[in-house]
Formats: C-alpha cells, sequence, structure tokens
C-alpha cells in the first residue's frame, strides 16, 4: 500500500484545499442579492427569449456527422507519422479508409443531411 500513498495524500489535500476555499468564500462575500445581480447574464446581452428552447434535430445530425468525420481523420495522424514503416500495405488500405470516409460522406450529402434548412 505504501506506493498509493502519496496519491492518496495527494487527493486528500486537493479535496481540502477545495472545501476551504469555498467555505472562506461563503464566509467572506458579501450577501446583499439584488434583482440586477440575480438576473441572467449572458455576453452583457438583456435575455431575449427562453434558454431552454428545442434544438432542430438537423443540429444534432450535424454535429454527429462533423464528429464522425472528425473522428476519423484522426486515425490520419498516426498512418502519417509510421508511413515509413507501414509501406505499400499500409498505404493501400489508408486509399480503401479514405474511400470508405468519402462514400460516407457523399451518402450524407444525397440524404440532405448536411443541408441546414
Amino acid at each position: 500500500m505504501s506506493p498509493y500513498l502519496p496519491i492518496a495524500l495527494m487527493l486528500i489535500i486537493s479535496a481540502l484545499i477545495g472545501a476551504i476555499t469555498i467555505t472562506v468564500g461563503v464566509l467572506v462575500r458579501p450577501k446583499k442579492p439584488e434583482k440586477v445581480k440575480l438576473s441572467v447574464y449572458e455576453c452583457g446581452m438583456p435575455e431575449f427569449s427562453d434558454a431552454r428552447k428545442r434544438y432542430s434535430v438537423k443540429f444534432y445530425i450535424i454535429a454527429m456527422l462533423f464528429v464522425i468525420f472528425d473522428v476519423e481523420t484522426v486515425f490520419l495522424f498516426p498512418w502519417a507519422v509510421a508511413f515509413d514503416m507501414i509501406g505499400l500495405f499500409g498505404l493501400v488500405e489508408m486509399i480503401i479508409f479514405i474511400i470508405i470516409l468519402v462514400f460516407g460522406y457523399f451518402y450524407a450529402w444525397r440524404k440532405g443531411a448536411l443541408e441546414w434548412a
């Protein structure tokens, strides 16, 4: 258990520092609630609608497509770094991978998933 003692000590000290700073903040700060202080502040502009409105499903579809294609392109970096070790086989595999991505992109485009309106 001795190797875990520094980790446990660090967690305890971190929790204590957090608890102490929150407690000191509660005790020291002024408690003068006003209507202006309790109002919602967003970029210096007064609120003009409810913040809990529903978003279109299109927003989520485009966000998911972005995440999918963004994560897939992350696989290109390790391939580029190890390109001299994997040779022609790696090149062919990456070309197949990119072709599959392009087909997925065109499929989403043809289905209208990328149309915002």
